[in-house]
């Protein structure tokens, strides 16, 4: 009789055997207890799991344990782990006090198909000149072909420096408000005021966004990669208003010189969103 060996979904991996889940290959750290409740929902995908049946399985009858708070962490860092969210569910879905129910397809790998009978060939020098070429050539593994390979601290340490920029441009309009006034009458004429207004306004609300990136990711908050995605349109919005700022100044700086740092700050949204995506990154 065959067993399970691992489950697969989309880009992810379950390996039963090693409690291990993986991502186009790469290990993603995930705790014991999570990677059990994925278990639970994986052998009966599109079936409702209740709170009851994971409970039974992650703690014995006589263990003393808050079972809510408990399964309410794993089930937080488990959606964490799969960029999942309990409001817009693509892998799992909460049935209010019931349980939980997966929604994805899912693969099961059995053991008699996970080891395949092939007749033994002993490569060539040929092969390994290829496989070596090959390596040198992708240079990363294939779960990290779309990002820099540069460390996790690096990326916080460059967000929150994009984020530092972002409020000493907000501090120094609102300090000196009445030369950004001048500046927005020279630059947009008739609509100075209105631009005037737009400025002050995003300045101020930019304030409070930049605040609450720079502490959440000073704190290695686990959510702040959901957190940015709700934040992204309007965070892109208020980036290409200050993305602008530079042509208030084109009569002080020069024309040349201001289209240079617009150009430079219209990167800065996509910058700071590969940027999430190294931080948010568990390899």
């Amino acid at each position: 009789m065959s067993s399970v060996l691992k489950y697969k979904f989309d880009d992810f991996e379950a390996d039963i055997r090693a409690a291990e889940l993986r991502r186009n290959g790469a290990r993603l750290k995930l705790q014991l207890q999570p990677f059990q409740v994925l278990m639970a929902l994986l052998e009966r995908p599109k079936d409702v799991v209740a709170r009851e049946e994971l409970r039974q399985r992650l703690w014995p009858e006589d263990t003393f344990v808050d079972f809510d708070h408990g399964l309410n962490t794993a089930m937080v860092k488990l959606r964490d782990v799969l960029g999942d969210s309990a409001s817009n569910p693509r892998y799992i879905e909460t049935i209010a006090k019931r349980g939980y129910r997966f929604l994805g397809d899912v693969q099961a790998v059995e053991e008699q198909q996970a080891a395949p009978q092939t007749p033994s060939v002993t490569p060539g020098p040929q092969a390994g000149v290829a496989a070596e070429t090959q390596r040198l050539t992708d240079g990363r593994p294939q779960s990290e072909s779309g990002l820099p390979r540069a460390s996790r601290s690096t990326a916080r340490l460059l967000f929150v420096l994009s984020q530092v920029m972002y409020l000493v441009f907000y501090l120094s309009a609102l300090a000196r408000w009445e030369k950004l006034f001048q500046a927005a009458d020279m630059a947009w004429r008739t609509a100075g005021t209105v631009a005037f207004v737009v400025y002050l306004v995003s300045a101020l609300v930019g304030l409070a966004v930049r605040l609450y990136l720079i502490s959440a990711t000073a704190m290695d908050y686990h959510l702040l990669g959901e957190k940015y995605r709700i934040l992204v349109p309007g965070l892109f919005l208020l980036d290409m208003i200050w993305a602008l700022a530079p042509l208030l100044l084109a009569d002080r700086i020069g024309l040349g010189f201001a289209l240079g740092a617009t150009a430079a700050l219209i990167y800065m949204p996509f910058a700071q969103r590969i940027l999430m995506k190294m931080i948010s990154r568990r390899a």
